[in-house]
């Protein structure tokens, strides 16, 4: 029995972990792949203080490390269910089953799929969502862009460094992202835009993408263009399936909690991005671990 387990590595899960354990509590760390979750796909990181800039990775593994500093438990595992067993938790990854007096939900998101015709199919094979994995196999090649947020303006101006020619195409006439990421954008030569655009259709021959079809949302024509490669960045869907039969999401999957962490269960707390909030940002999801990794502490010392 661990007092309490925390389900993601992120840096809101590093972060509860590292607060939970530095008060002298058990805690095992759940992850499913490598520790840093989004971080691993950011190319570099601006605005996290302390750093006037640092790469994603790097930062994932200094958080990591930081994290075990007082003897935090990591294991491997896919989580698919949770049990709240009254004064304890029962959280089941794997063929593991681990029990808790507290669990912080620390899962994140995913990047949404477009759902169009080949993008399955060509995923891995021209289709990415990580500039950072993948950029580097594109070098002087043609690369579309889609989406108009940060991510997506972040990541076209990332390509740059490889791509000949990097094309952002946005369903709508202006961008969502940060203004100075924006500048960045227009100031970049390599980039450029095909606005009020969605893709329908991904295309490509038996090795890779080749090109595709673009939809103008205003004309209603269809125009196919040649490409190298997608990266796909139009959006965010939360990791909560293994908890959707707990009531603890709300109709579009996240998790709701007040400022304390807390969710509608009693000793579960849900941090970073998997949260329903407006800001997803490194420093909210840090905010919000040491938030949860104290009231851990406070709701086990209240059980005695």
């Amino acid at each position: 029995m661990y007092d309490v387990i925390v389900i993601g590595a992120g840096p809101a899960g590093m972060t509860a972990a590292l607060y939970a354990s530095r008060s002298n509590l058990s805690v095992v760390m759940i992850e499913r792949g490598a520790p840093g979750g989004q971080m691993n796909n950011t190319a570099e990181v601006e605005n996290y203080p302390g750093f006037e800039s640092i790469l994603g990775p790097e930062l994932s593994d200094k958080m990591y490390n930081g994290s075990l500093k007082f003897g935090v438990k990591h294991e491997y595992g896919i989580i698919s269910q949770l049990k709240d067993c009254g004064e304890y938790k029962e959280v089941y990854a794997d063929d593991k089953v681990f029990q808790g007096k507290v669990v912080i939900i620390a899962t994140g998101c995913e990047h949404r799929k477009l759902g169009v015709k080949g993008e399955e199919e060509f995923a891995g094979r021209g289709v990415s969502y990580c500039a950072v994995c993948d950029g580097a196999f594109f070098r002087n090649k043609k690369l579309f862009v889609v989406g108009g947020g940060d991510s997506a303006v972040e990541e076209a101006t990332y390509l740059t460094q490889f791509a000949s020619e990097v094309v952002i195409i946005h369903r709508r006439n202006e961008l969502r992202a940060q203004k100075i990421i924006q500048d960045r954008a227009f100031a970049n030569e390599k980039i450029s835009f095909m606005w009020d655009s969605v893709v329908e259709e991904i295309i490509g021959d038996e090795m890779k993408v080749t090109g595709a079809k673009i939809r103008n949302v205003k004309t209603g024509e269809i125009q196919e263009q040649a490409t190298d490669g997608f990266f796909i960045y139009v959006g965010l869907d939360p990791l909560t399936a293994p908890f959707s039969t707990n009531s603890l999401t709300n109709e579009e999957g996240w998790i709701p909690t007040n400022e304390l962490m807390q969710t509608n269960i009693a000793g579960v707390y849900a941090v970073g991005d998997v949260r329903e909030k407006k800001l997803r940002q490194i420093t909210t999801a840090v905010g919000d671990g040491s938030i949860a990794g104290q009231e851990a502490f406070n709701f086990i010392e209240s059980k005695q």
